[in-house]
C-alpha cells in the first residue's frame, strides 16, 4: 500500500507540474539547449554525432531512446504522419525524467524498508514523499537534465547491493556511470559498503588465519607468507582505540574471505578498470568543454556542501537538542584531545577557505542560479566573510559525523566522507546540483525516527520548490545585449 501511494503523490504533481512547464518554457533551457538536440540526433539514428560542449557520457540520451520507443506506437495511432524522430519532441525528453522521479522514489521507498525494516508504512511513505520533495531534485524533474537518471541509477544499484545482488547492481553501475562519470566514486562506495556488510556478517573465525601450509607451491606458500607478515604488521601499528579495533576486525576479515570477495564483487573491479582505463584513452574525466571543467583542488566545496546539507536537514541539525549533545560528547572525552581536535577542524576549514575557493567564470558570470547571488550577496560580501562562516562549516561536519555515527558503522562514515570528498574536491563549479547523491546517502542513514522533523523538512521543501519554480515561470528577465527569455534556475 505504501508504494502505491508514493507512486500515486509523486506522480500527482509530476504530472501537473510538467504541463505547467512545458507550456510555459516551450524551448530548450540552460543545459538543455545541449542535451535536446543531442537526444534528437540519436532519435534519427545519428549515433556518431556528438556536441563537443557535453561533458557527460550518453547514457541519459539512451535511456531516452528507449522510452520514446515504447511510447512511439500510441503517438503513432493517434498522428499517423509523425515519424520516430519527431516525437523527440522537448516536452517528452523532459517528461522521461519524470517517469524517472517517480522509479526514484520507489528506490527510495524500497532502501528505507530495508535499512529500517521496524518503520511502519506509513512513516515510510512520510520519508519517501518528503524527499521527494528535496529541492535540488524536484526541480529538475521538469527539465532535461542528467540529474534525475543519474540518481535514479545509483539507488537503483545501491538497493541491488543491499539485497547482495552484487552482479545486478554492478551491472546497474556500469550504467550509472554512462550517464554521469563522476558516478564511479559512489559506485565504489557501493562496492566498499558492500565488502563491509559481507565480511562483519561472516560468523567469527576462531581459527588463525589460513595456513600457508594448504599452499601447495612454494611460490604460491611465499607469497601468502609476505602478505600474512604485512597484515600483521598493518595490525601491530594501529593504535588500541575503538576505531582501529573495528579496523583491525575488518582488515583481519578481508583477509580471511579474501577469495570469497573477489568471487562476489569482480564486476566492480572490472568498471573500476574500464573507467580508469577511459580517462588516459580521454586525457579527462568529462568528455567534452575539458578547459572549463578541468580538475581542481576545490577543497571549499566540501565546506559547502555541509553548511547546504544541514539546512535542508534543519530540523535534525540545527536544534538546542542537537546542539546539547554535541557539546555532551565533547565534554565526555578527553577535554585536551577534543580541545586539540576542534582547532586542528577549524585550522583546516579556514585553510581550505583561504587556499582552496574557487570562483568559477561561470559562477560569476551567470545571473540565472542560486549559486550566484549567495557567492556576490553572501560569500564575498565582505573579505571576512568566508571566514566566519567557517565555525558554521564546521559544525555542519561535526554534526553529520554525530548523527551518522550513532546508528553506522565509523568505518562507514568515512567511506562516506571520503567518497563525498572524492566527488565535489575535484570540481571547480559550485553546482548544489552535485550535492544530491551524497545528501541522499546522508538522509537514507541518518535514522532520525522524530515525524515532526520529517514533516518540517517537507513544510520547507514544499515551500521552497513552490518559490522557485514561481521565480524560473513567471520572473523571467532578458540580459542586456541579449534575445530570448531568460529564467531563474538553481
Amino acid at each position: 500500500m505504501g508504494k502505491i501511494a508514493v507512486a500515486v503523490i509523486v506522480s500527482s504533481w509530476v504530472v501537473a507540474v510538467s504541463i505547467l512547464v512545458n507550456r510555459i518554457v516551450t524551448e530548450p533551457y540552460m543545459d538543455e539547449i545541449f542535451h535536446i538536440p543531442q537526444a534528437q540526433q540519436y532519435c534519427k539514428g545519428n549515433f556518431r554525432s556528438w556536441d563537443p560542449m557535453i561533458t557527460t557520457p550518453p547514457g541519459m540520451y539512451i535511456v531516452s531512446l528507449a522510452y520514446v520507443a515504447s511510447l512511439f506506437p500510441g503517438i503513432f495511432s493517434m498522428k499517423d504522419d509523425l515519424s520516430f524522430s519527431d516525437t523527440c519532441s522537448s516536452s517528452i525528453l523532459r517528461s522521461s525524467n519524470g517517469v524517472l522521479a517517480v522509479f526514484c522514489s520507489m528506490m527510495v521507498y524500497n532502501i528505507l524498508t530495508h535499512l529500517r525494516p521496524s518503520l511502519t508504512d506509513r512513516k515510510v511513505t512520510l520519508r519517501t514523499v518528503v524527499l521527494a520533495l528535496y529541492p535540488l531534485h524536484w526541480f529538475f524533474t521538469f527539465l532535461y537534465y542528467t540529474d534525475v537518471a543519474s540518481l535514479t541509477a545509483v539507488l537503483a544499484s545501491y538497493l541491488m547491493s543491499l539485497k547482495k545482488k552484487y552482479f545486478f547492481s554492478s551491472l546497474v553501475g556500469a550504467f550509472a556511470v554512462l550517464i554521469r562519470q563522476t558516478n564511479i566514486i559512489w559506485i565504489l562506495f557501493i562496492a566498499c559498503t558492500g565488502v563491509l556488510d559481507y565480511i562483519l556478517d561472516q560468523p567469527k573465525d576462531s581459527a588463525d588465519l589460513i595456513d600457508s601450509s594448504q599452499s601447495q607451491e612454494s611460490t604460491i606458500r611465499q607469497l601468502h607468507l609476505a602478505l600474512l607478515s604485512t597484515k600483521r604488521l598493518l595490525l601491530q601499528c594501529l593504535p588500541q582505540t575503538y576505531f582501529s579495533h573495528e579496523v583491525r576486525e575488518i582488515i583481519s576479515r578481508l583477509w580471511q574471505f579474501k577469495w570469497e570477495i573477489i568471487a562476489l564483487f569482480w564486476p566492480y573491479l572490472i568498471i573500476m578498470a574500464a573507467f580508469i582505463t577511459f580517462v588516459f584513452w580521454n586525457g579527462s574525466i568529462v568528455l567534452g568543454a575539458k578547459e572549463a571543467h578541468s580538475v581542481s583542488p576545490h577543497f571549499a566545496q566540501l565546506m559547502y556542501f555541509s553548511l547546504i546539507s544541514v539546512l535542508f536537514m534543519t530540523p535534525m541539525h540545527f536544534t538546542i537538542g542537537q546542539a546539547a549533545a554535541l557539546a555532551r560528547s565533547f565534554w565526555k572525552n578527553n577535554k585536551l584531545v577534543s580541545f586539540f581536535q576542534l582547532c586542528t577542524t577549524l585550522a583546516v576549514g579556514f585553510l581550505s577557505v583561504h587556499f582552496f575557493s574557487i570562483a568559477h567564470p561561470y559562477l560569476v558570470a551567470d545571473n540565472r542560479h542560486y549559486t550566484f547571488y549567495l557567492w556576490r550577496k553572501v560569500i564575498k560580501f565582505h573579505w571576512s566573510m568566508k571566514y566566519l562562516l567557517v565555525p558554521l562549516y564546521v559544525y555542519s561536519w561535526i554534526s553529520i559525523f554525530n548523527i551518522l555515527a550513532k546508528n553506522q558503522r565509523k568505518t562507514w562514515v568515512l567511506v562516506y566522507f571520503l567518497a563525498t570528498a572524492a566527488t565535489l574536491i575535484p570540481a571547480p563549479l559550485i553546482e548544489f546540483r552535485y550535492y544530491t547523491i551524497p545528501f541522499f546517502f546522508l538522509i537514507l542513514h541518518s535514522h532520525v525516527d522524530d515525524d515532526r522533523s520529517w514533516l518540517l523538512m517537507g513544510i520547507m521543501y514544499l515551500a521552497i520548490n513552490i518559490f522557485t519554480i514561481y521565480l524560473f515561470l513567471f520572473r523571467p528577465f532578458s540580459w542586456v545585449h541579449e534575445t530570448g527569455v531568460q529564467r531563474f534556475i538553481w
